[in-house]
């Protein structure tokens, strides 16, 4: 790959204090409206919890919010796969579930008939993912224009239809056990004012901030984690310095293939390992991501966890309402999100030229 900046030839022009003065108050408006909307979630979780407390008790209370911060970091690096490819993209990854999901049975196979310890099977479909994904991105997405989003996106959706088929083909839909990467015996917990938080909990959050500190370190130090930020920002601007857009995309590609795998392989053991098992997690995943904002890292790992709390607490403490509706709770935050900040909370908003 070529060097990110071309030498120069003519000393840089500083730009004129008017445009400086203009990119100020940009920067001053967006940091403005993610403090007011973060205010505002804030405000009404303070107040649900007054709520929550005073019906159910504190440990219940103490209990729900585990259990949905815990799911909530799930449906975060879930939404972080759809967040790496839409920064390059600005097209919504519909297969990402589906790679998600193969990559698990990957997993699955190689610790269940293979012999390899959970490990060891889990990190090795994650390599094989990724280089699973980079070759679907290249013979199946790079052909079309980039510009052309619905026809992307049409791709996207039919990848995710035909990987759920194959996986049913190959391995059934039959339910099937997923052994943790983390021990959750009966007394692998702890006690916190009456609320039991299971050491496979404690380790699962660990992990998944540890991928998303290495994700950051890949994109802030290394030359292909800067083409992709590059290329996120600015695909034209990229391109004329020299930039490989379709390797760049294609690393995005490969990157969120393997935190999807590593979020579906820390989902199964809470569930049954089914070609569907991650259809309800990509639409938490999605609220997760439009919450946080598209194009925001650190917002999707925010973002899933709000959507893991709202998910939990919300049905658990309206009247009339149960676990069945979280699902539809999600699908709330999605429209809520998109009427009154379709940048999300950490997302930055674009101009475009009409």
């Amino acid at each position: 790959m070529s060097d990110l900046t071309a030498p120069a030839t003519e000393p840089q022009q500083e730009l004129p204090p008017r445009t400086e003065r203009a990119l100020d108050v940009i920067a001053v408006e967006r940091r403005r409206s993610a403090l007011t909307a973060l205010a505002v979630v804030a405000a009404f979780l303070v107040a649900f919890s007054i709520y929550a407390i005073s019906d159910g008790g504190f440990s219940l209370y103490l209990q729900r919010c585990f259990d949905g911060a815990t799911q909530g970091s799930l449906y975060g690096a879930t939404a972080l796969a759809l967040v790496l490819v839409f920064r390059s993209t600005r097209v919504i990854n519909f297969s990402q579930g589906g790679l998600a999901m193969f990559g698990t049975y990957l997993a699955w196979e190689a610790h269940a008939h293979m012999g390899m310890g959970i490990g060891i099977a889990v990190a090795a479909a994650v390599i094989v993912s990724a280089l699973g994904a980079g070759l679907l991105e290249r013979g199946l997405v790079r052909p079309f224009d980039p510009g052309n989003h619905l026809a992307i996106t049409m791709v996207t959706l039919g990848l995710y239809l035909a990987v759920g088929s194959f996986a049913g083909l190959l391995w059934g839909f039959e339910p099937k056990g997923f052994p943790s990467l983390f021990p959750n015996g009966n007394g692998d917990n702890v006690t916190i004012f009456g609320a039991q938080l299971q050491y496979a909990e404690i380790g699962t959050v660990l992990l998944i901030l540890l991928v998303v500190g290495a994700i950051h370190l890949l994109l802030s130090r290394t030359r292909i984690g800067l083409a992709m930020r590059c290329v996120a920002d600015d695909a034209g601007s990229a391109q004329l310095l020299g930039i490989d857009i379709g390797r760049a995309v294609q690393g995005s590609w490969m990157l969120a293939a393997a935190a999807g795998t590593l979020a579906g392989c820390l989902i199964a053991p809470t569930t049954s390992l089914t070609p569907t098992f991650m259809n309800n997690v990509l639409i938490y995943a999605f609220a997760a991501a439009t919450l946080g904002g598209l194009d925001s890292i650190g917002g999707s790992i925010v973002g899933g966890i709000l959507v893991g709390l709202c998910a939990s607490l919300i049905p658990g403490y309206v009247p009339g309402l149960s676990s069945q509706f979280s699902l539809a709770v999600a699908l709330a935050l999605i429209i809520v999100v998109l009427q009154f900040k379709p940048s999300g909370l950490f997302g930055r908003r674009y101009l475009e030229r009409v």
